[in-house]
């Protein structure tokens, strides 16, 4: 690759050029980085942007298609955490520990992911379960220690999902990258808003647990993520209907991965066949016991043995329920060198698309480890 000097950002808004080729490629080796993270990410020739080693550059070849993915059996961290004298014992050192609001979300300072011994993971995963959305800021290490490091901090909550159709960064399929700048972000013609409410994969036989999501680039504004509680929302209705819910079963199955329409039509690659699975309405969390409503408006296909006009009668009461539940939601505002760990068993986010037509990039990556088969909330409620 072609050395190639570029001015950046940095976090106090003062500008240095950086050899961006090596830094990039150091960073994506799982070497320290020299160059500063840059605070916007603005747009400009991919040879000149400092994590362009980083971009979503290999994608599957629709002719090799694999297997399906293999159940495993899963053991979460956050189980080993409930035995510990002072579980929470990994925050001490916070100099900021606050909640975004009761139910969801707390935000810290002053404690290192990079350097957190394996109890103290363990008192990690336990601590997201509880608050569903933990923001750590300052991550500086974390960052820096790249992708290797990345994917063994993953792996240490569950198996390391590979997204079934995006691109990866060379030799980090791993590391699902998300990018967009003033070419790829685009208004949606046929809905009001582009936000929508979602947990990740929900649709594999075994959904993702707790998830690590950070930005090497951001928008001076907008491009902010939103959270909300499955727990919150599932409290929030009459006991009586709560029951009901826990009796039914939802037929989940991937977006279609083979055409994705924008500006027309065009073909994305897959890794896998797409997958149809049967997830329980309402689930429980294997180490807090809490349950919570457990959809997805893009992959929730329908209710197992409803027909359309009553499944869709349903779905979209618990959707705008969802939407519409301000107890339960927080908003994460990006800054350089926060990481984000929430648990998508009992969560659901929704990125914001309000800097289309700006000049400037939104890039980052997601962790995504795989977690248990859903856990029904009602006793022997059969999903397979």
């Amino acid at each position: 690759m072609t050395s190639t000097a570029t001015t950046v950002i940095t976090e106090d808004r003062t500008a240095q050029t950086t050899d961006s080729a090596a830094s990039a490629t150091s960073a994506a080796a799982g070497g320290s980085s020299t160059f500063s993270l840059p605070l916007y990410g603005s747009p400009g020739p991919f040879e000149s942007y400092p994590y362009s080693e980083l971009l979503p550059k290999v994608f599957p070849k629709t002719q090799n298609i694999g297997a399906p993915l293999e159940d495993f059996v899963h053991v979460d961290p956050g189980m080993r955490a409930l035995s510990h004298p002072d579980p929470r014992k990994f925050l001490k050192n916070a100099t900021k520990l606050e909640n975004f609001c009761p139910s969801i979300g707390t935000e810290v300072e002053g404690v290192n992911l990079a350097k957190l011994a394996p109890e103290e993971r363990d008192e990690l995963a336990l601590e997201v379960a509880r608050r569903k959305v933990m923001v750590f800021r300052g991550q500086h290490d974390f960052f820096e220690a790249g992708g290797e490091f990345w994917k063994e901090f993953g792996s240490y909550f569950g198996r390391l999902h590979v997204h079934p159709t995006g691109g990866h960064p060379e030799d980090l399929p791993e590391i699902h990258m998300i990018y967009r700048d003033e070419n790829t972000v685009y208004y949606d013609t046929e809905n009001i808003t582009r936000g929508m409410w979602h947990t990740d994969m929900s649709h594999e036989r075994q959904p993702p647990g707790l998830t690590a999501f950070f930005l090497f680039a951001h928008p001076e504004s907008g491009g902010d993520t939103f959270f909300t509680s499955g727990v919150e929302a599932l409290k929030r209705l009459s006991p009586g209907f709560v029951e009901y819910l826990k009796t039914l079963r939802q037929i989940q199955s991937a977006v279609d991965p083979i055409q994705v329409t924008r500006n027309g039509t065009r073909t994305r690659n897959i890794r896998r066949p797409c997958v149809t699975t049967i997830h329980p309405l309402v689930r429980r969390h294997p180490v807090t016991g809490e349950e919570s409503l457990f959809l997805n408006p893009e992959a929730t296909k329908g209710i197992v043995g409803y027909k359309k006009q009553e499944s869709d009668l349903i779905l979209d009461f618990l959707y705008d329920h969802i939407a519409g539940g301000l107890e339960g939601q927080m908003r994460v505002k990006w800054a350089p060198k926060t990481v984000v760990l929430w648990d998508n068993r009992v969560t659901m986010h929704s990125a914001l698309f309000d800097f289309a037509g700006s000049p400037e990039r939104r890039h980052g990556a997601r962790i995504t480890p795989q977690a248990e088969r859903p856990i029904p909330a009602l006793d022997g409620l059969q999903v397979d």
